[in-house]
């Protein structure tokens, strides 16, 4: 059975970070239920509406296993058929900009009111309170004010921003959080708000550097680039020479230094003064990097890999994000999803890395706008066909929308 069997969530989230909290509890078998603005839907959809009928890939990559429910928040008759979805769900996750859900009098208060055991998860920038709590924040700002740039890039060079963990990073948390709370839920039968900031997570994946390096806050951590703490931990050129043509090493005991100076055919380098202890490989580390890279060089990045892998150096190639999906280890551990999508037709997805020995999740494609808002609202507030057809014609609800 899904794990989370049982879980129902309303989905009023869009873009990365709230979807992204979702669509890990929807892998995990909740009954997830996306509620969006009729015609525009979750901004993420995608703006060539005319090409993509509100499907982009970026919509497809966080709402796998979804529904998709059009309702007009805005809307007096709209309002308040949410209310009555939110008195049978158990969850509800959002991350709109600061006040949004106030607005829409669809707040922790409102909903509480209606169903006392509503688990209310809030994603938000900077939290929903405190002195910045009211600014507006994409993933980069979350990652900058939480330290993550601070310890990414060259040393000589400016902070630099770390790839898009700010969205799906606070996502997870999130996910973590309604998790805690619905085992809280099973034991007490009340529901609780979770306030869940983006900078905040943040330092969750900074705090390691910080332990190592900032001496508790008595300093700033110093960016390193690539280079590990002690040589010959860095990256390394590989054929034919492209842009991420390389294999990264971080050999961190004396044992993995002698497996990697015996896989290269160069046993002599264990011998060599200059790179004897710790100490020397630190002193001579461009000496050291020379040698390492001369053999690297006469090898792709996946035949260096291989190579010192089964060594047991820790090491790997780094794979550009096509060679991810294409990767044969993550196929062979069925990591890899294939989906038929409307629009972009057969495509290949990266799947969701906790595996269960007894729950499974079968991937079910990205939902249409609207498309089950007949469908839901008809079995949860018992409308029939003529109520539907009169609320779409007044514009309250949506969808579905042809997307073939």
């Amino acid at each position: 059975m899904p794990a989370l069997d049982g879980m129902r969530v309303l989905d009023v989230t869009q873009f990365e970070a709230g979807p992204a909290c979702t669509q890990a509890l929807a892998w995990l078998g909740a009954d997830v239920v996306k509620v969006e603005m009729p015609g525009r839907g979750d901004r993420a959809r995608g703006g060539d509406r005319a090409r993509n009928e509100a499907y982009a890939p970026l919509f497809c990559a966080w709402n796998a296993n979804k529904r998709s429910v059009a309702i007009d928040l805005r809307n007096e008759r709209g309002h308040a058929l949410f209310l009555r979805l939110a008195a049978k769900f158990d969850v509800l996750v959002e991350n709109y900009g600061p006040g949004v859900m106030e607005r829409l009098d669809i707040d922790y208060e409102t909903l509480h009111a209606v169903n006392p055991g509503l688990i209310y998860a809030r994603i938000k920038g900077f939290g929903n309170r405190g002195p910045y709590a009211g600014f507006a924040v994409q993933q980069p700002i979350a990652q900058a004010a939480a330290g993550a740039f601070s310890i990414n890039g060259d040393p000589h060079g400016p902070p630099t921003m770390p790839g898009s963990m700010g969205d799906a990073g606070a996502g997870v948390h999130a996910a973590v959080a309604v998790l805690a709370a619905w085992a809280q839920k099973l034991r007490t039968g009340r529901g609780q708000q979770i306030d869940l900031s983006m900078q905040e997570a943040m330092t969750f994946f900074v705090r390691g550097r910080a332990a190592i390096n900032s001496r508790w806050g008595a300093r700033a951590a110093r960016r390193t680039g690539n280079a590990g703490d002690v040589p010959p931990g860095d990256l390394y050129p590989c054929r034919p020479f492209g842009p991420n043509d390389h294999v990264y090493l971080m050999p961190m005991t004396e044992s993995h230094w002698g497996s990697l100076c015996a896989a290269m055919g160069r046993p002599e380098l264990r011998a060599d003064l200059r790179f004897y202890s710790p100490r020397w490989r630190i002193q001579n580390h461009r000496a050291l990097r020379e040698e390492i890279s001369s053999w690297t060089r006469a090898r792709t990045k996946r035949e260096a890999m291989e190579t010192l892998g089964a060594a047991g150096v820790p090491c790997a190639a780094c794979l550009d994000t096509a060679e991810l999906l294409r990767d044969r280890h993550l196929a062979a551990r069925g990591f890899i999803d294939e989906l038929d999508l409307p629009v972009h037709g057969k495509v290949r997805a990266p799947g969701f890395a906790p595996r269960l020995s007894r729950s499974r999740v079968p991937v079910k494609r990205p939902p249409r706008l609207g498309e089950h808002t007949d469908e839901l609202l008809g079995a949860e507030l018992e409308l029939d066909h003529g109520q539907l057809d009169a609320l779409r014609d007044a514009g309250v609800i949506g969808g579905p929308q042809r997307c073939d």
